[in-house]
C-alpha cells in the first residue's frame, strides 16, 4: 500500500543512497576460501589443496603428477596426487567459490526501483516518477551478511572434509591395491606348484604308480588353483582401477608402479586413549554441526527481526502536472500484516533450530562411537596380522622345512612335499590379508579421528539452515 508525503528535503532518498554507497563495497576474498581450506587438510593429512584456475597452473600441476609417477607409489604420494588431481576435488572448489559469491551478494542491496507514468487529460499532461529502496534490506543487512559468512565458513569445511575423506580414500585404495596384487603373485607361484603335481601324477599314473584316485585329486587342485588365479587377477585389476579413478589418472598415466608387497608391520600400536577428545577437536563433521547451528540461530534472529513487517521499501517521489509546480516528497511501500503475522515462520524456525542443536549432539555421540570402534578394530588387526607373521607363518615354514628334509633323506614322497605346499596357500593368503586390514584398519582409524564419517546428516543441516533463512 504506498503511502506518498510531499517533503521539502529529501533526507530518506540521501541515507538510502549513503547505504547504498556503502553496501556496494562487498569483494570477493584474494584466495577465495582455498586457504583455510588447505590449512585444515594439511593439519589432518600433512598434505595441502591447490585449486587450478589458470592454464598455467594447470600445466604445472600436471609437470608435478607426472614426477611423482615417475616412481612406484607409496601412501603419502599416492594422496599428494589425488588433492592434486583428483576432479571431484576440483568441483567442490567450484562450489566454494559459489559460496563465497552468495556472501558478497548478501552484502549488497537489491538495485533500487524507479517507475514513470504519464497521464494526458486533454491540454494537461500529468508525470509521476518515483524510485524505491529496499529498506528492510539495508536493516537486515549485517544479519544477512553474517548469515552467509557463517555459511561460507561451513562451505569451506564441506570442502575440506572432502580433501580429508579423499585421502583416506585414497590410501585405502592403495592398500588394497598392492595387497591384491601381493595376492596375484602368490596364487601364480601356486597354480605353478599345482601344475607341477597334476602333471608329475598323469604320468606316474601313466605306469601304473599312482591311482586314479589320488590323480584326480591332483587335478582338480591344479583347476581350482587356476580359477582362483583368475579371481584373484579381476580382484587385483578392480583394486588398482578405484585407485586410478581416486588419483583422477588417465591414458598413458594409468601405468603407474606400485611395490610388489605391502609396508610392514609398525614395532607397536598407537596409543588410543585421547583418540575420543582428540575427535571431537579435530573431526570435521562436529565442526560443520556446529557451524550449522550457528548459523540456524542467526537465520532465526533474522526470522523474529522480519516476522511483523517483511516488505518495507522506502524512495524518493516526485510529481509533475502542466501548468504547476513539481511536486518532490517520498513514498513508502510495506505490507500489511492482516492475514500473516509471521508466527508461522517464527515456530517454524525455531523447531529448525532445535533439530540443528538436537542433530549437532547426534553427530558428536556419533563421532566418539565411531573412534572408539576404529580403535578397536586398529588394535584387533594388529594382533591378528601380528599373530601370522610372529606365530602362523613362521609355523607353517618350520613344517615345510621339515618335509623338506624328509623329502630329501627318502623318508617322504614329493606328492607329501606337495600336500604340505597346498596347506600353505590357506595360511600366507590370511597374512597377506590380515596386513592389509591392519593398514585399512589404520587409515579408518586416523579418518575417524580427522574425517567427518558417512557426511549424511551434515546434508540435513545444510538443508535445515537453509530453510530457516527467511525471504523478504
Amino acid at each position: 500500500m504506498p503511502i506518498h508525503r510531499n517533503a521539502g528535503g529529501v533526507k530518506p532518498l540521501a541515507i538510502a543512497l549513503s547505504a547504498l554507497v556503502l553496501t556496494g563495497c562487498a569483494t570477493f576474498s584474494r584466495d577465495g576460501g582455498l586457504d583455510s581450506v588447505s590449512a585444515l587438510t594439511r593439519e589432518r593429512t600433512g598434505l595441502s589443496v591447490q585449486r587450478d584456475k589458470s592454464a598455467a597452473e594447470s600445466a604445472a600441476s600436471e609437470a608435478a603428477v607426472s614426477q611423482l609417477l615417475a616412481q612406484p607409489l607409496t601412501p603419502d604420494t599416492a594422496v599428494r596426487i589425488a588433492l592434486a588431481n583428483n576432479k571431484g576435488l576440483q568441483a567442490a572448489f567450484a562450489g566454494l567459490g559459489i559460496a563465497e559469491a552468495n556472501l558478497v551478494q548478501a552484502g549488497r542491496l537489491r538495485n533500487p526501483g524507479f517507475s514513470f507514468g504519464r497521464m494526458r487529460g486533454g491540454d494537461e499532461v500529468d508525470i509521476d516518477r518515483s524510485i524505491l529502496f529496499d529498506f528492510v534490506g539495508l536493516l537486515t543487512l549485517p544479519l544477512r551478511t553474517g548469515i552467509e559468512s557463517r555459511r561460507f565458513e561451513q562451505a569451506k569445511l564441506q570442502t575440506a572434509a572432502q580433501a580429508v575423506r579423499l585421502a583416506a580414500d585414497t590410501r585405502r585404495a592403495y592398500f588394497n591395491a598392492v595387497g591384491a596384487q601381493q595376492s596375484v603373485q602368490y596364487a601364480e607361484q601356486v597354480v605353478n606348484a599345482a601344475e607341477a603335481g597334476a602333471e608329475l601324477a598323469r604320468r606316474m599314473s601313466r605306469v601304473g604308480n599312482w591311482s586314479k584316485l589320488d590323480q584326480a585329486r591332483e587335478q582338480a587342485f591344479y583347476a581350482d588353483a587356476t580359477t582362483q588365479l583368475a579371481r584373484t587377477r579381476h580382484n587385483a585389476t578392480a583394486a588398482r582401477e578405484q585407485l586410478t579413478r581416486l588419483l583422477g589418472l588417465w591414458g598413458a598415466a594409468i601405468d603407474y608402479r606400485i611395490p610388489d608387497r605391502l609396508p610392514d608391520l609398525p614395532k607397536a600400536p598407537n596409543d588410543g586413549t585421547d583418540a575420543e577428545a582428540r575427535a571431537m577437536q579435530q573431526r570435521l563433521d562436529v565442526q560443520i554441526a556446529r557451524q550449522g547451528a550457528s548459523a540456524t540461530a542467526a537465520a532465526l534472529g533474522l526470522t523474529r527481526a522480519t516476522g511483523f513487517i517483511n516488505v518495507l521499501e522506502l524512495g524518493y517521489a516526485n510529481k509533475s502536472q502542466t501548468g504547476a509546480p513539481r511536486q518532490n516528497g517520498y513514498e513508502i511501500e510495506l505490507a500489511l500484516p492482516l492475514f500473516d503475522w509471521g508466527t508461522a515462520r517464527r515456530a517454524r524456525a525455531e523447531a529448525i533450530y532445535m533439530q540443528a542443536v538436537q542433530q549437532t549432539a547426534d553427530t558428536a555421540i556419533r563421532a566418539r562411537s565411531e573412534v572408539r570402534e576404529a580403535y578397536s578394530a586398529y588394535r584387533t588387526r594388529y594382533d591378528i596380522a601380528k599373530h601370522y607373521r610372529d606365530e602362523v607363518v613362521p609355523l607353517r615354514k618350520r613344517i615345510s622345512d621339515e618335509v623338506l628334509l624328509r623329502y630329501n633323506g627318502m623318508l617322504a614322497s614329493v606328492f607329501e612335499l606337495l600336500t604340505d605346499s597346498r596347506a600353505q596357500v590357506s595360511s600366507v593368503n590370511a597374512a597377506i590379508e590380515a596386513q592389509r586390514d591392519f593398514w585399512i584398519a589404520e587409515t579408518n582409524l586416523q579418518a575417524a579421528i580427522n574425517g567427518n564419517g558417512s557426511g549424511g546428516s551434515t546434508e540435513i543441516r545444510g538443508q535445515a539452515f537453509t530453510e530457516a533463512q527467511p525471504q523478504h
